[in-house]
C-alpha cells in the first residue's frame, strides 16, 4: 500500500482529516491533520489539540512500522495559518477567507483581455467566493484589488479611489495549489471583503 494511502486511512479511521503529508531533509515525515468538516455540532467548530496529535502519532508509528515505511522522525501537527486546501469541502469551509492560489497553467491572453493582469500570471491572492459552475463543475473565484503595498507609517488619503475589483474564476482541476493566506489579524482571522456594490472585473 502506498504511503499516502496508508497514512490517510489511518488518520480518517481515527476520526480526523488528513490535510497534508511532507517529507523533509533528515528523514522527517510531517503529517498535518484537522477535524472533519462539517463539524459534528453545526456552528461549533473544534480544533486539533496536543492530545489529538499524540493519538494519531502513536497509531501511525505502529502502522508505519508494520508497513515497513522508511522515515527517521514522525511529526503530527495541526494546520497552520497557511492551511492547504485540497478538496471541495475545504473550499466550502473557507469561503470568504483570503487565499493564495497557484494555477497549473497561466491564465492566457483571452482570460487577461481587457484587464491589467498579465497573460503569464499563475499566482493570485484574494477572497475566495462561489462562482457560476463551469461545464457542470462547481465553480469558484478569487476576488482582489491590485493595490500597491502601503509602507509602514505611510498615510493613505480617504479621498483616494480604490482600484477596481477583479475576479478570476476557476475549478479545482485547474489549481496546482491553494492555501489560506498567512495573514495574522489579532481581531480575528477574517479578510476585508469588498462591498457588494463593487462589481469585479472578470478575467
Amino acid at each position: 500500500m502506498a504511503l499516502q494511502e496508508t497514512i490517510e486511512q489511518t488518520v480518517t479511521g481515527l476520526g480526523y482529516e488528513l490535510v497534508e503529508i511532507e517529507r523533509t531533509g533528515g528523514g522527517l515525515l510531517r503529517v498535518t491533520i484537522d477535524m472533519p468538516y462539517p463539524p459534528d455540532v453545526p456552528g461549533v467548530e473544534q480544533f486539533i489539540n496536543a492530545e489529538d496529535c499524540e493519538k494519531v502519532t502513536r497509531q501511525l508509528q505502529f502502522v508505519l512500522e508494520v508497513e515497513g515505511a522508511e522515515y527517521a522522525r514522525l511529526e503530527v501537527s495541526s494546520p497552520g495559518i497557511d492551511r492547504l486546501l485540497r478538496h471541495e469541502k475545504d473550499f466550502e469551509r473557507f469561503a470568504g477567507e483570503l487565499i493564495d492560489i497557484t494555477l497549473k497553467a497561466p491564465i492566457g491572453v483571452a482570460a487577461s483581455a481587457g484587464s491589467t493582469v498579465a497573460a503569464s500570471r499563475k499566482k493570485f491572492r484574494g477572497t475566495l467566493e462561489r462562482a457560476e459552475p463551469k461545464d457542470g463543475v462547481a465553480g469558484w473565484q478569487v476576488v482582489w484589488r491590485d493595490e500597491p503595498a502601503v509602507k509602514p507609517g505611510q498615510k493613505v488619503s480617504k479621498k483616494k479611489i480604490p482600484a477596481a475589483l477583479q475576479a478570476l474564476g476557476f475549478t479545482l482541476d485547474e489549481i496546482h495549489q491553494a492555501r489560506l493566506a498567512p495573514v495574522v489579524d489579532f481581531k480575528g482571522r477574517k479578510p476585508k471583503i469588498a462591498p457588494a456594490a463593487d462589481k469585479p472585473t472578470e478575467n
